[in-house]
């Protein structure tokens, strides 16, 4: 059975993700699908947008010249849309830390005014690890994959 939460602004993402400016990399939540499995986070799925601007702070540095998004930031991307699904329905939500980087591919540069649709599955969950697989979209050309391990870190209730 397949069912949709609620879209996430900025302000429910805050309350999910300890990341703030300049390194919280979501701006909204489109959709959040559970798995096939009621009440496991196996095969979840999350689909993100960011708006990527010329005043990102990343710009200024990375290729003067020619603005480019960095691939980290990318992952990164992947990594937080992933925790923003595991942990909605948390009450002890906290942090994921990125443990690996598998299949990395980058295709295309992200530049200014490209808008990322990141669409995230929870791969595996294995107490305190999960495995994410990320693909990031613009104008529906992939610009960029990973398959992301991540450490699981609860806040203590």
């Amino acid at each position: 059975m397949e069912t949709t939460k609620p879209v996430m602004n900025i302000e429910k993402i805050q309350e999910i993700l300890p990341h703030r400016y300049p390194f919280l990399l979501i701006d909204k939540v489109l959709s959040v699908t559970e798995g096939p499995t009621p009440g496991k986070r196996e095969g979840l799925r999350v689909k993100a947008i960011k708006n990527v601007t010329y005043n990102e702070p990343f710009f200024p540095g990375h290729f003067p010249n020619r603005s480019v998004m960095p691939g980290v930031l990318l992952v990164e991307v992947i990594a937080q849309a992933g925790g923003l699904g595991f942990f909605i329905d948390d009450t002890k939500a906290g942090e994921i830390m990125i443990a690996s980087i598998n299949s990395a591919k980058f295709r295309k540069p992200v530049v200014p005014g490209d808008q990322l649709i990141i669409d995230v599955v929870v791969e595996k969950e294995r107490k305190s690890m999960i495995v994410l697989n990320g693909t990031i979209t613009v104008d529906s050309e992939k610009v960029a994959e990973a398959n992301v391990m991540a450490f699981v870190v609860f806040k203590d209730s």
